[in-house]
């Protein structure tokens, strides 16, 4: 199977009926698309008792020990009574499956709503619920996850998009020269920031990866854990001016502090880990445009506009870089 163009083209509804089938979970036929660009994530109906959810990994990603480690990490997480869904396990104790080339994994299905986080209350309980997930993730390192850090978040995806033609011409110098300045900032975040303890995170914790039902929050994917600093999984829930996130962060920090330290140096490098962000976003786009479902779903990537609003945002960000951090008050 040719991996790099159309990835998921022979994922037909056969290959996962029959996928669930042989692990003895027999559907009733039911297939409901769930929103996953990354890979491909089913809700199944059961012949017997409730849906679950199916998980497709893009092929070549990861490796099976990498995806064997999250699903090690979310089993932690979860005997340690914190609010997220493992993998469930089959045969002989088995939580990745092979089909047709395709490597899947089974879910409990857990529903919920995106939670609007402009309540303090909800805040203080998102900031417990990832302390106790530091907690636990600073007990011992990721041996096959990746790190977040400047090389693979900032210079390489960098690199990538300035050698496979996704920028315009005319627009290639200023996408060069705005985001080796923003680079520099960053690297000047970290220095700011002195020593850095590195964890295992959720990695990707923004609202979109977070359900909220009546008893509270959970994650439901942790396709990006990895190492990184604690900050990581705090910054991507706070927005607004300075102002509004000096509060939003003032409500997390009182839940968080609960249950794990805070480093405060790391508020140095809330824009800075801002800044790989937009960057890494952009090659990612670019390295899955052979995905026919990534042209479909960004039909504006390869527009001069799209590119004139990435030198505008990174040239905001490296200001922002320059300013005081936010304070937690």
């Amino acid at each position: 199977m040719n991996t790099n163009l159309a990835p998921f083209s022979a994922l037909t509804p056969d290959v996962i009926l029959n996928a669930l089938d042989r692990i003895g979970l027999h559907s009733d036929g039911r297939l409901l698309p769930l929103n996953s660009y990354e890979n491909r994530v089913y809700q199944v109906g059961m012949e017997e008792g409730s849906a679950i959810v199916s998980k497709f990994y893009r092929p070549d990603r990861w490796t099976d020990a990498a995806i064997l480690e999250e699903h090690g990490f979310v089993k932690e997480l979860a005997q340690n009574e914190i609010p997220v869904v493992p993998a469930i396990a089959f045969g002989n104790n088995k939580t990745l499956q092979r089909i047709d080339g395709f490597r899947f994994s089974v879910f409990a299905r857990q529903g919920g709503r995106v939670p609007e986080l402009d309540d303090p209350e909800k805040l203080e309980w998102m900031g417990r619920f990832i302390g106790r997930i530091h907690a636990i993730g600073a007990l011992k390192p990721f041996k096959e996850r990746p790190t977040l850090d400047i090389d693979s978040f900032g210079d390489e995806p960098r690199a990538y998009l300035l050698m496979n033609d996704f920028i315009p011409t005319d627009l290639i110098d200023a996408y060069s020269s705005v985001t080796a300045y923003a680079l520099d900032s960053v690297r000047y975040c970290f220095e700011r920031a002195g020593k850095v303890n590195y964890l295992r995170l959720h990695g990707d914790c923004y609202p979109g990866n977070i359900l909220w039902t009546d008893d509270g929050p959970h994650f439901v994917d942790f396709d990006d854990c990895r190492m990184g600093p604690a900050i990581q999984d705090l910054w991507m829930l706070l927005a607004g001016d300075r102002a509004e996130m000096t509060v939003q962060l003032k409500h997390l920090l009182t839940g968080y502090r609960i249950f794990y330290d805070v480093n405060i140096a790391e508020l140095h490098l809330v824009e800075a880990l801002r800044t790989l962000r937009l960057i890494h976003y952009s090659a990612w786009i670019a390295r899955r445009w052979n995905d026919p479902a990534f042209p479909m779903a960004f039909p504006w990537f390869s527009s001069p506009r799209y590119w004139q609003d990435r030198i505008i945002e990174l040239r905001e960000q490296t200001a922002l870089m320059d300013e005081a951090p936010l304070e937690a008050v």
